[in-house]
């Protein structure tokens, strides 16, 4: 009896740990992309804090994945701060275009700062000009906010353009996580709020 008893502890725990890891590995692939649990930042190393899907039209345009210092899951908060954090768009479809990305960008830039965007409009137009240059299926855009620098963006690991400016900083981070996000898409949102 002491044998069967030990057998089925045995047996629970081995089952306790698969679930684990597959619950483990669950959180860290989305619709085939892999996000990692940490993104580099300058000298620091920033925690997913979540990630989810855009789409459009029932289609899947990218996963984008929110990185910050500490666990957070108030939006205003995570805009207003002036810490470093990032985010992390990986193209899933070949439907998004660099027209196409720079459109819906400049939309989110005007949803977040309620149609204000004249004083920072040519630090917006450097930053939607990345986009323009093209973009394929399974580009990876790491958009990394550092408060000595500003907002850098590399495509896929390489540094493409860089703005300095809190102000920026709240609109860009704004056009994910504001109150009415452009993008109508809650399921983002509420994925990047790790909800």
């Amino acid at each position: 009896m002491e044998k069967g008893g030990v057998m089925i502890k045995r047996l629970i725990l081995a089952c306790l740990a698969l679930l684990m890891m597959y619950s483990l590995g669950v959180a860290k692939g989305i619709v085939g992309v892999t996000i990692p649990d940490t993104l580099a930042a300058g000298k620091e190393t920033l925690i997913l804090n979540g990630a989810g899907v855009r789409t459009w039209h029932y289609m899947k345009m990218y996963v984008a994945g929110l990185y910050l210092k500490g666990k957070n899951n108030d939006p205003q908060k995570i805009i207003d701060a002036d810490e470093p954090m990032a985010i992390r768009l990986h193209i899933v479809s070949n439907l998004v275009t660099g027209e196409r990305m720079a459109k819906a960008t400049n939309e989110g830039f005007i949803q977040s700062t309620g149609g204000n965007t004249a004083p920072i409009r040519d630090k917006i137009d450097k930053f939607i000009a990345v986009f323009k240059e093209g973009i394929r299926k399974n580009d990876v855009y790491d958009i990394v906010y550092l408060p000595e620098e500003g907002v850098t963006v590399f495509k896929n690991g390489s540094r493409a353009m860089n703005t300095t400016g809190l102000v920026l900083k709240k609109a860009l981070f704004g056009t994910w996580l504001c109150e009415n996000p452009s993008h109508k898409c809650p399921d983002l949102k509420k994925g990047m709020l790790g909800e």
